[in-house]
């Protein structure tokens, strides 16, 4: 018997090992290197109001500020009976994206609508996020296929995604004949039914709109539903001629130039600096990055009133997304920033308000994940009366909020402390 020495047993083996292990290294700095780009530098001059700088602000995030559009405010539950009405007028086209889909009585009532829409020859397209849409029931991805709606899913996993596999579509837009439009934060869950009133149940915001901008969002859609299936769709049923309807004038931030921060980002992070008397934003998951901390900070010194609502860890439905965001509450708070936390249920709604006068509505989350690499879509509106009824939306829910103190923040449990910066470093995939 001859003995071996054991590092000279499969050298090719640690070879090839060690090209594998080299080629991912590689390949995972090409992906992460391919998405990468400079996050805006909020250092802005802006002596004039938000109302006087929608050229700027709709121009910098790749849209154009549309008069003439009315806006209805749809939320919690009401959203869905809104939505089956609209649905059931449809007399051309229905368009319908988003990204959370699940079993329950929301989904058996859409799906029993967008199928007998279909039937009676609406032409109805479906865009599912894959992984949030996974969980639809087989029954009905068939009903709704056996109807004749087209259903499609977004970055379903293959080789083929594998640079955009972590890229999901977040947007909650719905189009009818081209003509009205739904868009905010509500998913096809039963937890978005009721009114909030519960632990079970979320509290959310959507619009309604009609007028000039139904066209921006069409256009959204458009983009993915070409970029998976690369059908175009034109004319009269899908982008008819849009007369005035209303006074609000609303943009659309949609758009994720190449190398170039995304409109959403651009959007959240610019207004932060033309605030003047408010600012005031609603959030499930509240993740600044410093450069929007410091134009918080900056608010607060030149005067303005800076708060945040958003869910406690046990009101969230994911409290380790809020923990990462406990991370940097002292810094907020020691820059004047106030922090509200809503323990009873999941508060949903993403919205900004600024001065009283304009507002932010839409799927963005104030979070890496939704800035840098979902697809989103939030409406930027100037119409004062809609700013006042999201401020409403804010004080009805800070009334039962806890608001953060800085001194008791200081002392929280150093158990507390470790676990906040823990999660904090996955504050990018969270």
């Amino acid at each position: 018997m001859s003995l071996r020495h054991p590092h000279h047993d499969h050298p090719r083996i640690n070879f090839w090992t060690g090209v594998f292990a080299g080629a991912s290294a590689l390949l995972a700095v090409a992906l992460w290197s391919a998405r990468r780009h400079r996050s805006p530098r909020l250092s802005l001059e802006c002596d004039a109001p938000i109302e006087k700088m929608l050229p700027s602000l709709s121009g910098l995030t790749l849209g154009t500020a549309l008069p003439g559009n009315s806006v209805e405010v749809l939320e919690n539950g009401r959203y869905f009976d809104v939505l089956a009405e609209r649905i059931n007028l449809a007399r051309k086209t229905v368009h319908f994206e988003t990204f959370l889909w699940k079993p329950g009585k929301a989904s058996r009532r859409l799906v029993h609508a967008l199928a007998e829409r279909a039937r009676a020859g609406v032409k109805v397209r479906i865009m599912l996020d894959a992984v949030g849409g996974r969980r639809m029931p087989d029954d009905e991805r068939k009903a709704l296929c056996d109807a004749g709606c087209r259903l499609q899913f977004f970055h379903n996993r293959s080789i083929y995604n594998l640079g955009v596999l972590t890229d999901r579509d977040h947007r909650k837009i719905v189009v009818i004949d081209g003509r009205e439009a739904l868009a905010g934060g509500h998913c096809v869950t039963d937890e978005w039914l009721g009114d909030a009133e519960d632990g079970e149940h979320f509290a959310d915001v959507s619009l309604l709109l009609r007028g000039p901008i139904v066209h921006s969002l069409q256009s959204a859609f458009s983009e993915n539903w070409a970029g998976e299936t690369g059908e175009l769709f034109v004319g009269e049923d899908v982008f008819p001629e849009l007369k005035p309807e209303g006074d609000a004038v609303v943009h659309a931030a949609f758009v994720k130039p190449e190398n170039s921060a995304p409109a959403v980002k651009i959007l959240h992070h610019t207004v932060l600096c033309m605030a003047r008397e408010r600012l005031w934003i609603q959030n499930p998951y509240f993740l600044p990055e410093p450069e929007a901390i410091d134009a918080m900070g900056q608010a607060v010194k030149r005067g303005v009133d800076v708060r945040v609502l958003m869910p406690s860890t046990g009101g969230s439905d994911n409290p380790v997304v809020q923990h990462a965001g406990h991370r940097n509450f002292q810094k907020l708070l020691e820059c004047g920033v106030r922090l509200f936390e809503y323990p009873h249920t999941l508060l949903h709604q993403k919205v900004v308000t600024i001065d009283g006068k304009w507002c932010a509505v839409g799927s963005t989350n104030f979070d890496d994940r939704s800035f840098d690499t979902n697809d989103e879509v939030t409406l930027g509106i100037l119409h004062p009366p809609l700013a006042r009824r999201m401020e409403e939306v804010f004080e009805r829910y800070a009334k039962r909020a806890s608001e953060i103190d800085l001194e008791r923040w200081r002392k929280r449990s150093p158990l507390h402390k470790l676990r906040d910066n823990a999660v904090y470093l996955l504050k990018e995939v969270l």
